[in-house]
């Protein structure tokens, strides 16, 4: 199991260094910088600068330096000092602007998260051991309905619902008096029952799809001779379904965590904007539009470890539920 873990974190290392480069390149691609962009935007509000103006402010930024001299001089100061660089355009450094909104970013991908497992993994079970039943129906018809409806339009629905029947709004994470407040119990309190419609409009779809997975899953292996075998030999319905067909039909459910928890973070883009939450995506969606690079990559590289933590703790779980895939 030690070098089954070992193995797993040398892979961590060599894949986030290709993706730390990689993501360099990219935002590097779009014809101009961050300048450049800047320049346009003033323009449009009539103000003119000319050419050694711009070539000034690329030198003051560090752009006019070679590609590879500024990735390293971010990489190597993310790794030595856990400086994520300067924000071009919020003029702060970028660790302010990351923690702040990773944080609270974070806690509510993990919070939907256990509210992803909470739900579908009942009703997983239950779908495939009560197979062509009411409850089995309801259930396929409203996974088919939480994959259909995307999540902001979900929001939308929602907002519309508050505000017309309840005469009130449901964007944000804080309310007015705690949004610049210090800590509390009582503005903890408030986050939490913020967080509420958020965690619905975002575990929607991930629910209906590992409901759907459990419930495929878990009918292969009711059909299997060892379970006919461990019914005949007078093993309860309950302990047999457990102790068996359920922890086998979990190996794919577990191995979703590598992908659901950055897609709760990345993928809530449009619904952050929809209600109006101080998360990472609209604050990264901005950046890559401006060409703050600094800014951009460090969301991006977050963003990254999130994947490959995920991954990690997936296959952790799989060796541990699976002992066969320790040696494989």
């Amino acid at each position: 199991m030690a070098a089954f873990i070992a193995r797993r974190m040398v892979y961590m290392v060599v894949t986030l260094f290709a993706i730390s480069v990689m993501t360099f390149i990219i935002i590097q691609l779009p014809p101009g910088d961050f300048v450049t962009s800047m320049v346009a935007q003033l323009n449009l509000q009539g103000t003119a600068i000319d050419e050694p103006a711009m070539q000034a402010l690329r030198a003051r930024y560090g752009l006019d330096d070679p590609l590879h001299v500024q990735y390293w001089k971010w990489i190597t100061s993310i790794l030595l000092h856990g400086d994520f660089g300067y924000s071009l355009e919020w003029r702060r450094p970028v660790s302010e602007l990351l923690w702040g909104r990773l944080g609270l970013t974070f806690v509510l991908a993990f919070l939907t998260l256990l509210l992803i497992w909470a739900v579908s993994l009942p009703i997983g079970i239950y779908t495939a051991v009560r197979r062509k039943t009411v409850g089995d129906y309801c259930a396929t018809f409203l996974g088919v309905i939480g994959l259909a409806i995307p999540n902001f339009l979900f929001a939308l629905v929602l907002m519309y619902i508050s505000f017309r029947y309840f005469g009130t709004g449901i964007g944000g994470l804080f309310s007015p008096e705690y949004e610049t407040a210090p800590w509390s119990l009582a503005k903890v309190w408030d986050l939490l029952k913020h967080l509420i419609i958020p965690m619905i409009v975002l575990g929607l779809g991930g629910t209906a799809a590992l409901i759907r997975i459990l419930r495929a899953n878990l009918l292969d292996e009711l059909n299997k001779p060892y379970v006919v075998t461990a019914r005949a030999y007078g093993l309860s319905e309950r302990r047999l379904l457990m102790k068996y067909p359920v922890r086998i039909a979990l190996n794919p459910f577990i191995s979703t965590v590598g992908w659901v928890l950055p897609t709760l973070v990345s993928g809530a883009t449009i619904t952050a904007v929809v209600l109006n939450l101080p998360m990472t995506g609209p604050l990264l969606l901005q950046s890559l539009m401006s060409q703050d690079m600094y800014l951009a990559g460090s969301f991006i590289m977050m963003l990254s470890c999130l994947t490959v933590i995920g991954t990690l703790l997936s296959d952790l779980l799989l060796a541990w539920l699976d002992p066969r895939i320790r040696y494989e």
